[in-house]
């Protein structure tokens, strides 16, 4: 046993005999990058590397006490059982002994990771209670203004960019430059883009201090019930985070563990619990930033000796560049003359792709309630179907398109776009808000669309549309080239022409 003594700024607590885990192997030694992990019998203990890199100074004694205390102090936040206190190990000189954290040992093949890989009967209801013990804990986290200025767009944006610098300036050989590169400019783009998002993320009380490090390795799940371990105690301005960043990591965490399933199981959890409303975007971009940091923990692992890190940086790499990927905003513009089935796959495509629908027709019939009312069949380009009331209508599309995308939110726009100053205008507003524009033109032949028209009336359907089929003929004849737009052939089944149009979707920019 080593020989150790209380400190005076912490007593070690007992443990509770009627929750002491089965009995453990005798000893065992892990290394971190930060630390060094002593087992011995039931107890653990913890000690600090006297190390400096970018993101931790453990050189001197007092940093490395102070440190331990600090574990011992936010992690009975959530495990107040396990950890036991902040000792010392003996000097056998006489001198200054070295701070250790000193804790219960848990089983270990209660780990998550572990259960997670074998795929235990266990995981799925621990997962369910671990949802709900972060996002009680979130409830009640500390806030304020010092927690609220880490969740700002800048702070983000300089966490991203921290990890970057760092990682680049390892002499890690694992993640080529090119890679850091693209890393850099997909995080940006999606920054630019949101900050009423993330603003309105501290307005809603969103940023918290949080656990920061949730990992299915620090987790175990014993019969009472899952002790949470381990959170990030050595800078507490990278614990003031996102909730939504907070669960992400341990969602990242079982995805790398190849259990995708479960990540999905946590975060609809987590959210029902939480009543959080965070847009899917927002989710993958934490996800991302999550990966792309255990890359770089993985990297500082490789040069100090573990080669396997080198294949776990590239897999928690190609998670971060996925993420990034299903991140991106995309404004969806569909159009096509009347009865192309626009209406028809813009609803689907939305529906599939988890965005906002702005349909222009809905949008008029609202716009125009009392004009539709007293003028039921109005004359091609009059009424509400003037230039001004055309242009109203696309105004009022793209003003509430602008909001949801500054909010992380994609959009599908549902009208005919046959002119060139409306789609222009689609255009910028994409760019304003750092979104992808994807351009679908619906077609179909003209008996085909003439017929649909036809049924359409003889049904009297109470429709959005009030398009004839002498309107369609006018409509095509005033319609500008649209050579930028994909062309989706609707005059096949409706599953064909969604796939089409959702392979143009995840079609990457130029």
């Amino acid at each position: 046993m080593p020989n150790t003594r209380a400190t005076t700024t912490s007593t070690v607590k007992p443990a509770d005999p009627s929750s002491t885990p089965p009995e453990q192997p005798f000893a065992g030694l892990h290394e971190t990058h930060s630390g060094v992990v002593i087992l011995l019998g039931d107890r653990v203990y913890k000690t600090k590397k006297p190390i400096r890199t970018e993101f931790l100074d453990f050189r001197t004694r007092a940093a490395r006490v102070a440190v331990c205390e600090r574990e011992v102090e936010l992690n009975r936040r959530l495990a107040p059982d396990v950890y036991l206190g902040v000792a010392e190990l003996g000097n056998p000189d006489g001198g200054v002994g070295e701070p250790m954290v000193v804790m219960r040992r848990m089983p270990e093949q209660a780990r998550l990771s572990i259960l997670a890989r074998d795929r235990s009967t266990v995981c799925a209801a621990a997962v369910d209670s671990i949802a709900r013990i972060v996002a009680d804990f979130h409830r009640v986290a500390a806030r304020g203004p010092e927690i609220d200025r880490a969740g700002t767009v800048d702070a983000v944006r300089r966490r991203w960019h921290d990890n970057l610098r760092e990682t680049r300036k390892l002499d890690q050989r694992v993640i080529d430059a090119g890679r850091l590169d693209a890393i850099t400019r997909a995080v940006d783009h999606y920054l630019d883009g949101r900050s009423a998002l993330f603003g309105q993320r501290i307005t809603d009380g969103c940023i918290v201090d949080g656990h920061a490090d949730l990992l299915s390795d620090d987790i175990f799940c014993l019969d009472d019930g899952p002790r949470i371990l381990d959170c990030l105690e050595f800078d507490d301005r990278l614990r003031y985070i996102d909730r939504i960043d907070d669960i992400a990591c341990l969602a990242m965490d079982l995805e790398f563990q190849g259990r995708p399933d479960l990540a999905e199981r946590l975060l609809l959890g987590y959210t029902d619990r939480a009543a959080e409303t965070a847009p899917d975007s927002l989710v993958h971009h934490y996800i991302a930033y999550r990966a792309f940091m255990r890359a770089k923990v993985d990297c500082v692992r490789y040069l100090q000796g573990r080669a396997a890190s080198a294949d776990d940086a590239l897999k928690h790499t190609a998670l971060a560049e996925e993420h990034l990927e299903q991140a991106r905003c995309r404004l969806a513009v569909v159009g096509g003359l009347p009865a192309t089935g626009k209406s028809t796959l813009a609803a689907r495509l939305a529906e599939l792709v988890g965005a906002e629908l702005i349909s222009s027709d809905h949008l008029r019939r609202h716009l125009f309630a009392d004009d539709r009312a007293s003028t039921p069949a109005p004359d091609y380009r009059s009424g509400r179907y003037s230039a001004d009331s055309t242009d109203l209508v696309y105004a009022s599309m793209l003003e509430r398109a602008h909001r949801f995308l500054a909010q992380g939110r994609s959009v599908v726009l549902d009208a005919s776009w046959t002119h060139d100053d409306y789609r222009a205008r689609a255009a910028e507003t994409a760019a304003e808000t750092c979104s992808d524009l994807v351009q679908l033109r619906c077609t179909a032949p003209a008996e085909l669309t003439e017929r649909r028209l036809l049924e359409r009336a003889a049904a009297r359907r109470d429709s959005d549309s009030e398009a004839t089929p002498a309107v369609a003929v006018a409509m095509a004849h005033d319609a500008d080239p649209w050579p930028e737009a994909a062309l989706i052939d609707t005059s096949g089944p409706l599953d064909d022409s969604l796939a089409a149009a959702t392979a143009e979707w995840s079609r990457q920019p130029h």
